[in-house]
């Protein structure tokens, strides 16, 4: 009798984009249970979307996949992934610099929580996405179609005005100056 393999896929979502789905999708082929972990995430200021909608957005989107599931927590992900009763995180990785900040964070895992980690590679259409750019581009009115499926899209509507005279910034505060955190759709330095 073989054991069954499950991992958690832990993230923000805020909000949840192609990239992540595809990840999921290409994950719930890799492991018998897939759990997608929302994480509550106090600690970024500028959250749109509160868990329960995102955790919503996300069983809405991933109905046709079985053995995924979506849970919201809070505290340490090493935590969480050994209350779902497994050893394994799923992340995905799009550039270089995430796979700089994914390795140095999956040998902190391992050593703290004896969580391994497994990489998927960001197909090359969602290389380059990134909420920070999905929130400000919709905030300036952009179309954001192309990055994130249409009851995400609906959603950040409810959440960011959309005229660029209102769009100062997500949470009120100036544009970002050059080199400091930011999408780059103002001119801003790119986080």
């Amino acid at each position: 009798m073989s054991e069954t393999k499950i991992a958690v896929f832990p993230g923000t979502f805020d909000p949840i984009t192609y990239g992540h789905l595809d990840v999921i999708r290409r994950g719930s082929k890799l492991f018998d249970r897939l759990i997608v972990g929302v994480s509550l995430n106090t600690g970024k200021k500028n959250a749109l979307l509160s868990s329960e909608e995102r955790m919503q957005l996300i069983e809405d989107l991933v109905k046709d996949l079985p053995n995924v599931s979506v849970q919201v927590f809070s505290g340490m992900t090493v935590n969480f992934v050994k209350e779902c009763g497994t050893n394994i995180l799923l992340r995905g990785i799009r550039t270089f610099a995430d796979f700089e900040y994914e390795f140095q964070l999956a040998i902190a895992n391992r050593r703290i929580g004896a969580v391994e980690t497994v990489f998927v590679m960001a197909g090359a259409e969602n290389s380059f996405v990134r909420s920070t750019l999905i929130k400000e581009a919709i905030a300036l009115g952009g179309d954001v179609s192309s990055f994130v499926p249409p009851n995400v899209v609906e959603a950040l509507k409810r959440h960011v005005p959309t005229k660029p005279e209102q769009a100062v910034g997500l949470g009120g505060e100036e544009t970002p100056p050059q080199g400091k955190k930011g999408s780059g759709l103002r001119g801003e330095g790119i986080e």
